[in-house]
């Protein structure tokens, strides 16, 4: 079963300040492992972002919802690990 990927709209932003390369590899990663299984790969957050789950691509990260009933991944934000999670909204 292959899974919906959405994104909102800040994270073409979010990409416009990592390099080619490193989008690439983000790509990648969206493609091999949230559109097969977002669940089996990704890690649940905790404290005010419970409900949301991440997935580590080297030093980035990649902040995801899950909507099982549509069988839909919705990525909210990609960024740095350092500051990431403090830029959430």
């Amino acid at each position: 079963m292959s899974w919906k990927i959405t994104y909102k709209k800040s994270v073409k932003k979010d990409l416009k300040s990592i390099s080619k390369d490193i989008q690439y590899i983000i790509k990648r990663a969206i493609e091999e492992k949230l559109m097969i299984d977002p669940i089996k790969f990704g890690l649940p957050l905790r404290r005010n972002l419970k409900g949301y789950m991440k997935l580590r691509v080297g030093d980035y990260r990649i902040i995801y919802s899950i909507d099982e009933s549509i069988v839909t991944v919705h990525v909210i934000k990609i960024g740095h690990r350092k500051d990431v999670y403090g830029r959430m909204e």
